[in-house]
């Protein structure tokens, strides 16, 4: 039962993880921008 909660909280953050990532590169004004936000992603470790 613990292992499922575990695993059922993990799965919410990763997705809650994964939907701010992509708003936050949706919010790109034009391709520059996109690309510049994903190596920004990929350097700091999908931190924002």
């Amino acid at each position: 039962m613990f292992a499922y909660f575990v695993e059922t909280l993990s799965n919410w953050f990763e997705t809650a993880e994964r939907d701010r990532r992509e708003a936050f590169l949706a919010s790109s004004s034009d391709i520059v921008q996109l690309e510049q936000r994903i190596r920004s992603l990929e350097t700091n470790g999908y931190s924002l």
